[in-house]
């Protein structure tokens, strides 16, 4: 069945490109080409170079080959609310029915059965409605290969003037990304901070070797790795321990046992010592300051800012 699905929606691939994909042999895929050939599925083999196997045109499997958590997998109940923001919404809610419908009679019910007990959400809690009032013209500009001229504002607030080559639309955490190639790199822009979008008339030629799965999960380790690199050592109170839990999930972990008052050291991974003095501001009588220095040195000063603010 994989054979057939990879043939079906890559065309013709060579025994070694199976093999690898598959993760088995050149023989092993040699004696199921022989099995599928004999069982009447139609698979076509063509020698020399630009060679391999192929299905017929006119062939297609159907879906009585799915086990039952291929069925699961199908059916689990997800949010479509980033389908909803490129105009899919309504297509993907048709073609669960149309799997639905060419589904064999005993798979119904796994299907409905998975559907009512297991959800994924991928977006965040709280999202901004509108995601950028030049959302037609982004979809447009990657859809169609087109060169634009945007303003874009960068994290410190400065707004830059930018060309780009618009590769791609990615939505993370119910937050939309645009992934463009500027002066030979590719780099990742945030939607809702394009001041500007101006479709020009010139297009651009995507990299040859570009694969968009594959890049970003590259591009999220690096960033993951360079995003954490401020790291700093709190001493909390018990009754704050679960909402750093819940505030940096992955960011933390216990750097000493609990002390007998109950609090506990923390070590935290961050990406600036901004956000850490907003997390100690946020925390103020229920943590201490245990490493950098400067992080302490910096609490202090801000707080004595703060104080005098209040006395004018």
């Amino acid at each position: 069945m994989s054979i057939i699905l990879l043939l079906q929606t890559r065309g013709k691939m060579t025994a070694k490109a199976l093999g690898e994909e598959l993760e088995i042999s050149r023989r092993t895929i040699l004696r199921d080409i022989n099995a599928l050939s004999f069982s009447g599925v139609p698979v076509y083999s063509e020698g020399g170079h630009g060679g391999g196997f192929s299905l017929d045109e006119a062939y297609r499997t159907t879906l009585t080959g799915l086990n039952t958590k291929e069925v699961q997998s199908l059916f689990v109940s997800s949010n479509s609310e980033a389908l909803r923001d490129v105009g899919l919404g309504d297509a993907g809610e048709r073609l669960l029915l149309k799997l639905l419908a060419a589904l064999p009679n005993p798979h119904h019910s796994t299907a409905d059965h998975i559907r009512q007990r297991l959800m994924i959400d991928p977006t965040w809690w709280w999202h901004e409605t509108s995601i950028s009032p030049y959302w037609e013209e982004i979809q447009r500009a990657v859809y169609e290969d087109r060169m634009i001229h945007a303003q874009y504002e960068n994290f410190d607030g400065k707004i830059a003037e930018r060309t780009l080559a618009p590769y791609s639309l990615i939505c993370k955490s119910s937050v939309w990304y645009l992934l463009a190639e500027r002066d030979g790199e590719l780099r990742t822009y945030r939607v809702n901070r394009f001041h500007s979008v101006q479709l020009l008339d010139g297009s651009f030629t995507r990299r040859p070797d570009f694969d968009l799965p594959a890049y970003w999960r590259a591009h999220t380790q690096n960033l993951e790795n360079f995003s954490s690199g401020y790291h700093c050592t709190l001493r909390v109170h018990p009754e704050r321990i679960s909402f750093i839990k819940t505030l940096m999930p992955g960011r933390w972990e216990m750097a000493a046992d609990a002390e007998d008052n109950g609090w506990k050291t923390i070590s935290l991974s961050m990406d600036s010592d901004l956000q850490a003095k907003m997390l100690v501001f946020g925390l103020a009588g229920f943590v201490e300051v245990v490493e950098p220095g400067e992080l302490k040195e910096a609490v202090a000063a801000q707080a004595r800012e703060i104080l005098e603010q209040l006395a004018l």
